[in-house]
């Protein structure tokens, strides 16, 4: 006589199932990419748009093999903030367009103040997203940097930089009266060190 295999119950396969699909559900994590805070300035027309001089832009390019090139010039990402600062503290200009405030080497073939100076970034289409948005950083580092600078020699008894001023404005925990303090500083040093970061169109592959 044959023996009969023991039957396998299945009536509880469908409850372990729907547990595990809510155990992987509540415990896996979605990656999702970030966008850039950037606020634009209002739209206008110009009827003449002013001309830059060539000294008064400084361009950086990042190419298909993640390659930075500052003004036709390879340079390591360490090294870009500094050139950027360089530039923007440069002082070159006279007469009117002289910088009473900048501590640069006052090179004529640079750019003559920091509201004429413009840094103008371009990638392209196969540059790696994350080499952009650290060159992109370094760039805004270098307004920082300069702004810190401005913000501790002018209002030294706030004891703080512009960054952690501007952090302390944008709180929404911080009170009014705080805020109506801190505005006209914040408002005094973007007028010395206007962060003019021009992003051109990518190029194509």
């Amino acid at each position: 006589m044959a023996r009969k295999s023991p039957e396998v119950n299945a009536g509880s396969m469908a409850d372990i199932a729907f547990l595990l699909l809510i155990f992987f559900l509540v415990t896996t994590t979605i990656e999702t990419d970030s966008g850039i805070n950037r606020k634009l300035p209002p739209l206008e027309e110009l009827i003449d748009p002013p001309v830059i001089k060539e000294r008064n832009i400084f361009t950086v390019v990042v190419n298909k093999n993640n390659m930075i090139l500052v003004e036709e010039k390879l340079m390591d990402l360490s090294q870009v903030r500094s050139a950027a600062v360089k530039f923007l503290d440069n002082g070159g200009g006279i007469g009117e367009e002289a910088c009473g405030y900048c501590e640069g080497d006052r090179d004529r073939s640079s750019s003559d103040n920091p509201e004429k100076a413009i840094i103008s970034l371009k990638n392209d289409r196969e540059t790696d997203y994350k080499v952009y948005i650290s060159v992109q950083n370094e760039l805004v580092a270098a307004y920082n940097q300069l702004r810190d600078r401005e913000y501790i020699k002018k209002f030294p008894n706030d004891r703080m930089n512009f960054v952690e001023a501007n952090k302390l404005y944008s709180d929404p925990r911080t009170s009014e009266k705080v805020k109506a303090s801190l505005k006209p500083k914040l408002d005094e040093i973007k007028t010395m060190f206007p962060q003019k970061l021009s992003e051109a169109e990518p190029n194509k592959s």
